[in-house]
């Protein structure tokens, strides 16, 4: 029990124990978000319960990949799990506040992060804590959804704003802010404009489907997301996936097949990635907890990228 990083939760990947560590002494650095917001439709609900079974079912697997020139990650790069933010019930602000001042202090190791959601909300204050170390930050949003309303009746920070909150951050270059994947009526009219009057760019599931070659593309929309920027930050929804893909998220068609999705962030982490999120995984809409279980599969692409890339070293 004493590996556990809590209760019958295993750290990520079976990586090192960091709760309560004053020294974060591995190479990349799991946190969970377990936060999920006022909810935008219905009853579809419990993205704050992913971070524990995106780690239970990470207990699965080992870190080897023998698709991708035999790599096993765990013998270039150490993993640490160093647990989970401390979210405040129905405190949206004092949530958002603790959510950056830890993965602030996260982001001052030097690591790299790996972020567990959780719903997208949980973007913003990650990346604000990024720009408070003085980064200047182009990101790589993979989603079927734009996520950058103004607000959700009243709430600034819900799961469909945060890419507003980021156009507003000073430290983050809204021309490399690219949302890519995006798709379908569950957007607004006004999002895409919103996108539009901000700088941002928009790439929709047709321009990845119509790409003649997939990881040539992927390397082009890198190259306009680390344009006049220090760092580059991925956050990928599950919901980019197309729902055949994705039983345990929000339910959106016409979306990436897995292999698409893992094909381009590894082409991603190749080119020089700071971290990564994975938010909204809904564990309760999914019996056998196949998206759950994805998230490894996703997060072991980005680390043999990231490694493949030789930024480990």
């Amino acid at each position: 029990m004493n590996s556990n990083i809590y209760g019958n939760t295993p750290p990520m990947l079976g990586g090192k124990n960091l709760t309560g560590a004053s020294d974060y002494d591995t190479d990349a650095l799991v946190y969970g978000v377990p936060w999920e917001g006022a909810c935008t439709w219905g009853d579809y609900t419990g993205s704050e319960l992913g971070p524990k079974q995106i780690r239970i079912s990470s207990a699965r697997y080992s870190t080897y990949l023998p698709e991708l020139d035999h790599i096993n990650v765990e013998d270039h790069m150490s993993i640490g799990d160093v647990g989970d933010v401390s979210v405040i019930p129905h405190d949206v602000p004092g949530t958002m506040e603790r959510i950056e001042t830890f993965t602030e202090d996260l982001w001052k190791s030097g690591k790299f992060l790996v972020g567990l959601g959780g719903d997208h909300g949980i973007t913003y204050p990650v990346v604000k804590a990024l720009t408070n170390t003085g980064k200047k930050v182009g990101i790589i949003h993979l989603d079927s959804h734009y996520d950058n309303m103004p607000h959700h009746e009243g709430d600034k920070f819900a799961r469909s704003t945060p890419f507003m909150r980021l156009y507003e951050t000073e430290g983050v270059r809204n021309e490399s802010l690219i949302h890519t994947g995006i798709k379908g009526p569950r957007n607004k009219p006004e999002t895409g404009k919103y996108a539009q009057e901000n700088g941002a760019v928009t790439l929709t599931i047709n321009d990845i489907k119509e790409a003649k070659d997939l990881k040539a593309y992927a390397n082009e929309i890198y190259d306009m997301a680390s344009k006049d920027v220090d760092v580059v930050y991925l956050t990928i929804c599950s919901d980019v996936l197309d729902f055949a893909f994705n039983p345990g998220g929000p339910v959106d068609g016409n979306g990436l097949t897995s292999y698409e999705l893992v094909t381009m962030i590894y082409e991603f982490a190749k080119r020089g990635l700071c971290g990564m999120d994975f938010v909204e995984v809904y564990p309760q809409q999914d019996a056998n907890q196949n998206s759950a279980h994805f998230v490894s599969t996703a997060v072991l692409y980005v680390l043999a990228g990231h490694i493949h890339g030789g930024h480990h070293k």
